[in-house]
């Protein structure tokens, strides 16, 4: 990365922190950053597709958000009274989410200026209707990091200091989704819970065969086949031979940051003065992420389908004893025929997706914890080795909103298809649209695409409380070399892990806009498919 790169790269970082930790966005800032989620999608649509574009915070009540006194069947075009939907409604969605329970645990490594970073992540999500989704990916990625310190003027005397890092990354993975749906009744409530209890079992079965190794060696002292048979009978009744219902493939592309203050310790004075080593503690820190997720499925009511996941996320954490969380996310999902689109690949013909869901959340919490350093000299020479660690719990709400739309004519696929990859008219240019936009009566100058999610789109919106439980640990071996007031430090050898527990659960009034009403709007109703089961 040439140097000119880098620099940029801390400013982008520090103005993410900034902006996402402090939950304001200047409105400078803000165009930038919503032009970037464009760039989720440029494999699509190029970058000329991506410029200007004013911004529009999707939870800003005057910009079709929700808002205060906005519940259920609320609108000025029903004076009445509250909205009653038509049974089997085809504007209701068939399920929603009801939790999410996610154990993530990242690795990192760094030599010199290269960082190597590795993590598996474990998710189990309850569905409304009753199904269980059992996911498991591994990821892995290569990228450059480094760092530049400078002492406090105010605090010289003590040897107080700040550090700015910064880090660029990219990488893939790989993984699989297990649908469990094989308790079917009359009562989604107790599929729910038979289901899970399926899944739990084969989450139990995934760790055990994961320490089993890539299989018999050959060796007779090899203990892969009773490590094997140990793991198979950790899954009971469950099929034996059960492959992915899903197989999935992702690239991800990371921006990160963060800044800390220290203080280091002396003894002595004058030439007999001695370094004793330093404490530090992380402020901030901030990431930038582009996540390209292929799903493939194989068995199902949508075997057979690809299904493409573009999405942009920023996010931040800070503080010192109380931990700050924020982010946000946009995301845009394309379904096609997998048979047919692998062909169309291969032709160069143009692809005909069948579906497109856009999604868009926003997070924010707090809660206790803290994440501190030490640091000691380790001879005359300016080597330093730094230990550090913490942990906490951050409590927080998220809002998301998802517009779903099938495309079942060859008119709205080409549109779509057209507006991805930048073509016609109307391309893909600085965002997404926002779910909520699409309820709202259309302007005299909407585009084909808002035309066509505020008609035929399932829209819905929900509300989760999520609790995450994390801890670090870190060890680095660092040289230093100052001029003046500033230091730059290189960490020789470096090894970072953290692991995080996130479960989330649905809260609230779960709502969907129903069809076009006849001042133009879609009014929030009850979303009954979401709210006919509780999370287990």
């Amino acid at each position: 990365m040439a140097g000119t790169e880098y620099v940029a790269m801390i400013l982008v970082v520090a103005m993410i922190a900034a902006a996402i930790v402090g939950l304001s966005v200047p409105q400078d800032e803000a165009t930038g950053l919503k032009a970037a989620v464009c760039r989720v999608i440029h494999p699509m649509s190029g970058s000329e597709a991506c410029a200007g574009g004013e911004y529009q915070d999707p939870d800003d009540p005057g910009e079709g958000g929700p808002g205060e006194g906005d519940n259920p069947g609320d609108h000025p075009d029903d004076p009445d009274g509250p909205v009653v939907p038509p049974e089997d409604d085809p504007f209701e969605p068939t399920k929603c989410l009801l939790s999410e329970d996610q154990t993530k645990t990242t690795v990192v490594v760094q030599i010199l200026f290269i960082k190597i970073s590795s993590s598996e992540s474990v998710k189990v999500q309850q569905w409304s209707d009753g199904t269980v989704t059992l996911e498991r990916v591994t990821d892995s990625s290569v990228g450059v990091t480094a760092s530049i310190s400078a002492g406090i003027p105010g605090l010289k005397d003590w040897g107080g200091s700040a550090s700015l890092s910064g880090s660029y990354s990219k990488g893939s993975g790989s993984g699989g989704q297990w649908v469990f749906n094989g308790n079917k009744s009359d009562d989604p409530q107790a599929d729910l819970e038979a289901n899970l209890l399926d899944a739990k079992q084969f989450a139990e079965y995934l760790k055990a065969a994961s320490k089993c190794g890539n299989g018999p060696t050959g060796d007779p002292f090899d203990t892969y086949r009773e490590c094997s048979a140990g793991a198979n009978a950790k899954k009971g009744d469950l099929d034996p031979d059960r492959a992915p219902d899903v197989d999935i493939t992702k690239s991800t592309t990371e921006l990160s940051g963060g800044l800390s203050l220290g203080k280091s310790f002396t003894k002595g004075k004058g030439d007999d003065k001695k370094d004793l080593g330093s404490i530090s503690t992380d402020l901030l820190s901030a990431s930038m992420t582009e996540d390209v997720v292929v799903m493939r499925t194989k068995t199902g009511p949508d075997a057979g389908k690809i299904t493409f996941i573009y999405t942009f996320s920023v996010g931040g954490q800070a503080g010192e004893g109380v931990q700050g969380k924020g982010s946000k996310m946009q995301q845009v999902a394309v379904t096609y025929d997998a048979a047919a689109y692998d062909a169309e690949e291969k032709n160069g013909d143009r692809h005909r997706p069948q579906k497109m869901t856009i999604t868009t959340s926003q997070e924010a919490g707090d809660g206790g914890g803290v994440k501190v350093g030490a640091g000691v000299n380790a001879g005359p020479v300016p080597v330093t080795i730094d230990v550090g660690g913490g942990g906490g719990t951050i409590h927080s709400t998220i809002h998301t909103e998802t517009a779903d739309l099938t495309l079942d004519n060859d008119g709205d696929s080409t549109l779509v298809e057209d507006w991805l990859r930048g073509r016609g008219d109307f391309p893909a240019s600085d965002a997404l649209p926002n779910p909520s936009d699409a309820a709202e009566p259309l302007a005299n100058d909407a585009g084909p695409l808002e035309t066509l999610l505020h008609d035929k789109a399932k829209l819905s919106r929900l509300d989760y409380e999520a609790n995450t439980d994390w801890w670090n640990a870190s060890l680095g071996i660092g040289f230093g070399v100052s001029a003046g007031q500033v230091t730059l430090g290189f960490k020789l050898f470096g090894i970072d892990i953290t692991h995080e527990e996130k479960k989330q659960t649905i809260t609230g009034d779960p709502t969907y806009a129903t069809g076009p009403s006849k001042g133009g709007s879609r009014p929030w109703v009850e979303w009954k498919n979401c709210t006919q089961t509780t999370p287990v």
